[in-house]
């Protein structure tokens, strides 16, 4: 009975118009969207609420969505109880250059490879294609050796100087969008007279807003919510990032749930305002990175 209700309801969805179809499938498609898009944001919202609830009504069943009473005071506390200021300075610094300079580095080395014929090319880039393979724990020891034997521990160095030279996913990304590039562009620079620096400075590089655009989201929202490698490498408090520097609300004697919450909403911030204002450069990467092997 069931597998000829599937059945009829195949055969009426084929009979239907082009029109209509279409227009299903799009209601479908949204409803399924709507449905992922509210199960991803329901922690956001349960972090927006709790920050502004008093402490006892954290753990109340059944779980208010609504805070009452609804206060401000945790955004008021939390920049009394620890040196809020000082975290946003410090992880605006370890996000802003290390991004850069992965971006520049890696649109560079991405131009390269896509533009560039030198022998063993295409084996350099398989190579440093399988470094992605390789999990980030199985290089932590070793990592930790070499900057304790540069006596880089307790700096913001090993943070930024290894992104300063780019990853390989963004070089990737960055060799897959210049790939889609016309090579006309670059046989109008040699016309011109222009190496290869100029043809990629002055001509490839100010196409490549969208690309652009999307590693310096993705880079600067990986290093702003950095917490691992700070607690690694870190050890002064006047040097803690936001995201370790939060951390320090819950002890082993006290947990300050609300102001953590408070806390995590304003860190929020600046994320948010740096996605929407290149929102739309990072659609149209998406869109088109990887149409071109």
């Amino acid at each position: 009975m069931i597998t000829l209700k599937r059945s009829r309801a195949t055969r009426s969805f084929f009979f239907l118009g082009n029109r209509q179809r279409e227009l299903l499938t799009k209601i479908v498609s949204y409803a399924v969207l709507s449905v992922g898009a509210f199960t991803m944001l329901v922690p956001f919202f349960w972090m927006l609420s709790t920050s502004f609830k008093e402490p006892a009504g954290i753990f109340k069943m059944p779980p208010e969505w609504i805070p009452d009473p609804f206060t401000l005071e945790n955004y008021v506390k939390i920049w009394q109880k620890t040196d809020l200021a000082r975290g946003f300075a410090n992880s605006m610094v370890i996000a802003v250059v290390s991004t850069v300079g992965e971006v520049f580095v890696s649109t560079l080395a991405g131009y390269s490879f896509a533009r560039i014929r030198f022998p063993g090319r295409n084996v350099v880039f398989a190579m440093l294609l399988s470094t992605m393979m390789i999990p980030g724990v199985v290089t932590m020891i070793p990592a930790f050796t070499l900057f304790r034997y540069l006596d880089w521990i307790d700096s913001w160095k090993p943070l930024i100087v290894p992104l300063m030279f780019g990853s390989s996913f963004a070089i990737f990304l960055c060799r897959q969008f210049f790939a889609t590039l016309p090579e006309e562009l670059a046989d109008a620079g040699k016309i011109d007279g222009a190496n290869q620096f100029q043809i990629y400075w002055s001509i490839y590089l100010p196409q490549a807003r969208p690309v652009i655009a999307t590693l310096a989201v993705l880079g600067f929202i990986a290093r702003w919510n950095d917490y691992l490698g700070p607690l690694i490498y870190v050890r002064s408090a006047e040097k803690y990032p936001i995201a370790l520097m939060l951390t320090t609300l819950n002890t082993m004697y006290e947990k300050q749930w609300t102001l953590l919450m408070a806390g995590s909403v304003i860190a929020l911030i600046p994320i948010i305002v740096l996605f929407v204002s290149l929102q739309r450069y990072f659609v149209g990467s998406i869109a088109l990175t990887g149409i071109k092997g």
